[in-house]
């Protein structure tokens, strides 16, 4: 028997309440209630938007599409190209988040911007589509890297740190920077941190300042200092940008819709930009990896806070506990052990590996860092 009207709304509100609570991941909330993710999506974008009401049917009658949209219309998207750089779909849907009527279709705008001479056919033909993989939860991880460097009129290079949630695609830190050091990172994650919480995981690509080029996977006194506060600190694999790849979408996205757009004097100016444009990506520019919703309306604060010093590493009973040394070394049932410059004055623990007969794992709080077999060990 079929929903009527009520019990479709009632179930739309049930679907809302219970995607507020997170007690299940959102795949299999929509699951629970027979609708896709990205039917999921919308009616949480809605009911951010409109309320309850936004989660009443709209009228399914069909949009009046004359070969040639309406000339305000028309305007109207050749203004929002001017000023975002979007392509059809975007605009449709920012058009249609704004109350607009009469709304060409997404390929009656593609059209109406390839009239206008506004599309690069090369670039639209070589553009990449990553198969995409998603944490279920806002926080659960965060990716992190620079942008590459470009050049000011009056304060020499920039380099815009960007930090992305895998989750919802909500940029959590955009800055201008002029260095691209441990402590300018540390300095803005600070910032990031206590207005939004701490992450479980950062993910990153393996160059300084957050890798070690020479020695993957090997320490950094930036890692060393995630991993203090409690956050697993994970790095790409070499050449496979696409595990940083919301974060390298987000850098495309920000030099088509900012950086090529202006001609900056000093950082300050860029950083204005990157201000203005951030308040734009995270609350009004559709996503089409979300359903065309905005990253705001999935993304939440994490209910882990800043701690007000930072914590000593805690081990296991029964664990070996060892301090670095100056060198970054450590002796392990006689056997000498790299771990990394980083880690000097540190205590580590030693254990017996739960995957591995004959191997000791190496942990720094709750990350294993190295491993030593003592199969493999010198007699």
């Amino acid at each position: 028997m079929p929903w009527d009207v009520k019990d479709i709304m009632n179930r739309r509100e049930d679907f809302v309440r219970e995607a507020a609570t997170q007690a299940l991941a959102f795949s299999e909330l929509c699951r629970k209630y027979t609708i896709t993710r990205q039917t999921g999506y919308k009616w949480l974008a809605r009911h951010r938007a409109e309320g309850i009401k936004g989660l009443a049917d709209r009228s399914r009658r069909p949009h009046h599409s004359p070969k040639r949209s309406a000339q305000t219309i028309e305007a109207r998207v050749l203004e929002m190209r001017q000023a975002h750089g979007w392509g059809g779909r975007k605009i449709a849907q920012r058009l249609r988040d704004l109350g607009e009527t009469q709304i060409p279709a997404p390929a009656t705008i593609t059209e109406i911007l390839r009239r206008h001479g506004l599309i690069d056919e090369q670039a639209s033909r070589q553009r990449q589509h990553w198969q995409r993989f998603e944490h279920e939860y806002p926080n659960s991880l965060w990716q992190m890297d620079f942008k590459g460097d470009f050049p000011t009129l009056e304060s020499g290079r920039c380099a815009p740190l960007t930090v992305i949630d895998d989750h919802s695609r909500y940029n959590v830190v955009l800055s201008a920077c002029s260095r691209t050091t441990t402590q300018v990172v540390q300095e803005a994650l600070e910032r990031a941190f206590r207005c939004y919480g701490l992450p479980s995981c950062i993910n990153t690509d393996n160059g300084a300042p957050w890798g070690s080029p020479s020695a993957p996977g090997q320490l950094t006194e930036l890692a060393v200092w995630l991993i203090r506060l409690g956050i697993h600190v994970s790095y790409s694999r070499p050449y496979h940008p696409q595990t940083n790849g919301k974060d390298e979408r987000f850098h495309r996205s920000l030099k088509a819709e900012v950086l090529q757009r202006h001609a900056f004097t000093t950082h300050e100016h860029v950083q204005r930009e990157l201000d203005r444009w951030r308040q734009v990506y995270n609350t009004e520019r559709p996503h089409e990896a979300l359903g065309m919703a905005v990253p705001l309306t999935r993304y939440a604060c994490s209910l882990r806070r800043m701690p007000g010093r930072l914590p000593e590493p805690e081990y296991r009973c029964g664990d070996e506990v060892l301090r670095v040394n100056s060198s970054g070394l450590v002796r392990v049932r006689g056997e000498k052990l790299k771990l990394s410059i980083a880690l000097k004055g540190l205590q580590v623990a030693a254990r017996p590996s739960e995957d591995e007969d004959g191997v000791i794992d190496i942990w720094f709080a709750h990350q294993r860092v190295a491993k030593l077999d003592l199969k493999a060990a010198k007699p």
